[in-house]
């Protein structure tokens, strides 16, 4: 089930590394700091927008992944990052 994102959140663009150029992230993005294209309200810049990463535009929003609050999402996506890591 995909779901709408929460307001203000923004935390699958802070949690997750992406590995690709992001505008203003030529080397791409460590996990755990927020990406360039983040603004202040925790939207993303590039959404909707060709430069917009493939990692990004496949990320589906879900109750499991985003929880019921935002360090909810930010603490399952971290373990994930953690899981996943090579």
């Amino acid at each position: 089930m995909s779901l709408a994102c929460r307001t203000g959140c923004g935390a699958c663009c802070i949690a997750p590394s992406i590995a690709s150029s992001i505008p203003g992230m030529p080397q791409g993005k460590p996990a755990g700091m927020p990406c360039a294209q983040l603004t202040d309200d925790a939207r993303c810049r590039l959404y909707g927008r060709p430069e917009r990463p493939a990692f990004c535009t496949g990320l589906r929003p879900s109750a499991e992944m985003c929880g019921a609050d935002r360090q909810s999402a930010l603490t399952w996506l971290t373990a994930l990052e953690a899981a996943t890591r090579p």
